[in-house]
């Protein structure tokens, strides 16, 4: 109950504070089992992406997150376990030889869809996009039946700048695009790319 109620109010603060948007520009809202990737440039990323989604969906949708962050005891680990049904990821590769990203390979085989930033990291320079991390060509190739959504976040790294604990009042959309489609015998970096070039061409000019 606890877990349900907290979800609740996120979600609507979420809207609340940001004035969030959900675009489905090349996609719909619909129970297909997805990879939703998405642009990095605040830790507020996932939770507007996943409040954006219609509640039927966010019961299988899970963020992908670092369990250095998520994992230490108390109100962290409660939202990232209870409330979001998060898939932790070791970063920090402490056993060596593991494949990092069984845990989403697992997530995936039991039929959720999963909230990924294909950066690596946050976006902290001046550049739209940094360029993606393997992981993604890896998941595609892998799970080639699980569709591959691009979603451009605009404008939360203004409605919530760094160093300010008061969000701005500005409008933040979410663009869904349509499903990167597998292309046979594509390389790894000829994917990598075209999949980044289609979340670039959801981008708005002044992002």
């Amino acid at each position: 109950m606890l877990a349900a109620l907290t979800a609740f109010a996120i979600t609507s603060a979420a809207r609340l504070l940001t004035g969030a948007r959900a675009l489905w520009l090349g996609s719909t809202a619909q129970p297909t089992q997805r990879l939703y990737y998405a642009n990095h440039s605040s830790h507020g990323d996932f939770v507007l992406l996943w409040a954006s989604l219609p509640p039927e969906l966010r019961k299988t949708t899970r963020p992908v997150a670092g369990a250095d962050y998520w994992q230490k005891p108390g109100m962290r680990s409660f939202l990232i376990n209870r409330v979001f049904n998060g898939v932790l990821v070791d970063r920090e590769r402490k056993e060596e030889g593991a494949n990092p990203l069984q845990a989403m390979l697992d997530a995936l085989d039991g039929g959720d869809s999963l909230i990924i930033f294909p950066e690596g990291t946050r976006n902290l320079s001046d550049e739209p996009l940094l360029p993606f991390k393997s992981g993604l060509y890896h998941l595609a190739q892998q799970r080639p039946q699980v569709e591959l959504v691009p979603v451009w976040i605009a404008n939360l790294n203004r409605v919530m700048p760094k160093g300010r604990a008061l969000p701005l009042p500005l409008l933040c959309t979410l663009s869904f695009g349509a499903a990167v489609e597998p292309i046979e015998g594509e390389g790894k970096e000829a994917f990598l790319e075209r999949a980044r070039n289609a979340l670039l061409a959801l981008a708005p000019e002044e992002a």
